[in-house]
């Protein structure tokens, strides 16, 4: 035991203390957005049902090509009227149950601060009229641990929901008054 005492004494010891890395990435944002029309699914669904025809409905939007059409793996490139892009591609689409599920492809954060999202459009049935939800996922537009304000997760909700909010407004404005946007 003398001997082993001895032995520690003499050989240096190393210790190492293991401690959590802690990091912040970016955590998954939604917003969930829904207008009330005065007209029957059928009618909205023929507004926004359309996928590439954004451009006749939303008032933040200049113009949309359509690449495929409404089927699944068509594509819109939407040009906003703040010069951004938005190259998104749609996943599912629905003429029965009158939804649409689509995807960003590339980020333009002049368009919108977030660097991905998917979301989808619905019309259901609301009494004489219809409701319209569109939900969207997204994470902020620098997936650093520290981004900037201007592309941090407040960022990225206040502007998806600015986007959705004004899309409604405008599909609602289209379909009720019968007015392009």
């Amino acid at each position: 035991m003398r001997l082993l005492a001895l032995f520690a004494a003499a050989v240096p010891v190393t210790v190492v203390l293991v401690t959590p890395v802690l990091a912040h990435g970016p955590t998954p944002q939604k917003v969930d957005q829904s207008v009330t029309i005065a007209a029957k699914p059928e009618a909205v669904w023929k507004v926004v049902g359309t996928f590439a025809a954004i451009d006749t409905w939303h008032p933040d939007v200049a113009k949309s090509e359509a690449v495929d059409g409404n089927a699944a793996g068509g594509r819109r490139k939407v040009t906003l009227k703040n010069g951004g892009t938005l190259d998104e591609g749609l996943d599912e689409m629905n003429d029965k149950t009158f939804t649409y599920s689509y995807r960003l492809s590339d980020a333009d954060l002049k368009a919108l601060p977030v660097s991905s999202y998917s979301a989808t459009v619905t019309v259901t049935p609301d009494g004489a009229g219809s409701k319209v939800e569109w939900l969207g996922r997204f994470y902020r537009g620098d997936t650093g641990n520290e981004p900037p304000e201007e592309l941090s997760d407040a960022a990225g909700k206040a502007a998806m929901n600015a986007y959705f909010a004004n899309g409604l407004k405008g599909l609602k404005a289209k379909v009720e008054g019968g007015k392009a946007k």
